[in-house]
């Protein structure tokens, strides 16, 4: 007999009916919210708005993420209350500044990350 207690392969496994359980327990709107937040706080990792600086700096991950952001919210438009949509569009603007003001070669006025979604960012 081994020393080590037998372990079923599955131990370690995620319980999804657990994770599906407390997902439904979520409103839609939060969830959207949630997902927006976590974009533009890795949109301003990569354009090097945190403590950290450059260290993270990446204007090529930087611009999908924004992008995704944008379209999130272009999409999520009406079905979630301007309370919610507000200052999530404040912030996508202000990582669009700051990706235009990171930005070596200057995107056209409409070129730059997600502005095929929201529209010329000028600044």
């Amino acid at each position: 007999m081994s020393d080590t207690p037998f372990e079923s392969p599955d131990a370690d496994a995620p319980d999804f009916d657990a994770m599906a359980r407390d997902i439904a327990e979520v409103p839609a709107v939060e969830v959207i919210v949630t997902v927006a937040v976590n974009l533009m706080s890795a949109a301003a990792v990569k354009l090097g708005l945190t403590d950290e600086g450059d260290k993270y700096k990446d204007l090529d991950e930087a611009r999908k993420l924004v992008t995704a952001l944008a379209g999130l919210l272009d999409a999520s438009a009406t079905e979630i209350s301007s309370f919610h949509a507000a200052p999530l569009r404040d912030g996508l603007k202000s990582l669009q500044l700051a990706f235009r003001e990171a930005s070596l070669v200057r995107d056209e006025p409409g070129q730059g990350p997600g502005e095929k979604y929201t529209g010329p960012v000028y600044g």
